[in-house]
């Protein structure tokens, strides 16, 4: 099992939310439980690990966690995008950024213009609501943290595996990440969890079927990059 002692691994996991009104909101499915898996093998494998998670995103039990492990494991929690952007700029161009990022999180694309200050009646026979495209944030990873190892995971939904690799990869360009982890919703049940791991030239490296075989998969191949002393792309 590939090492990653002293190595700082940034994890982003779980959903975003975005408020309607006083009492409602909109988010999605994601449940952190892949985000926390990456988590626990990271630490297990020496790393310090920086794990921003979205509102009741499922993450480690810092008091069942061996003490060294608990040590070097930070918690940060997030509930909107713009707290996921805040935290990302000021964690990735502080003294010391992260050696790699893997960005899990299901960050909403679309949230309400405004969100209204009361609860909205329930007696209105209707409600429309506007919603506007948020700021791509895997996009900016590179430009806060250009030297950092940048793990991408593409999501989509029904889609032949070589659709998804096309578009996987084609969003790995855009957002000049190291890998890219392909998935499709309708095939992802519990810890089952086919995936595409795929490098920039389009080689799938890997292809995981569990939550934990991603992560151990992730976590070799983010000790393989690391170890280069150049930190040549994968």
């Amino acid at each position: 099992m590939a090492a990653l002692a002293g190595k700082h691994v940034l994890i982003t996991s779980g959903p975003t939310r975005a408020d309607l009104d006083a009492v409602r909101y909109i988010s999605n499915r994601s449940t952190g439980r892949l985000g926390c898996r990456i988590a626990l093998e990271a630490l297990g494998r020496g790393a310090k690990v920086t794990l921003i998670a979205g509102h009741q995103s499922v993450v480690p039990a810092q008091d069942k966690l061996p003490e060294d492990e608990r040590t070097r494991l930070r918690i940060v929690h997030v509930e909107t995008v713009a707290d996921l952007i805040e935290t990302l700029e000021a964690e990735l161009t502080g003294p010391q950024p992260p050696d790699a990022v893997v960005h899990a999180m299901a960050v909403l694309d679309y949230v309400p213009e405004a969100a209204g200050a009361e609860k909205t009646p329930s007696g209105r026979g209707s409600w429309e609501v506007r919603l506007v495209r948020t700021p791509k944030v895997i996009r900016r990873i590179k430009d806060w943290a250009p030297d950092t190892c940048l793990v991408e995971f593409k999501l989509e939904v029904g889609r032949p595996e070589e659709r998804l690799r096309e578009m996987a990869l084609a969003s790995l360009r855009a957002s000049r990440a190291d890998l890219v982890v392909a998935n499709d919703l309708e095939r992802i049940r519990d810890e089952t969890h086919p995936a595409l791991i795929i490098a920039p030239d389009g080689a799938v490296l890997a292809r995981p079927a569990t939550k934990a075989e991603i992560a151990r998969e992730l976590c070799d191949l983010l000790a393989e990059a690391l170890a280069s002393p150049d930190r040549a792309p994968l």
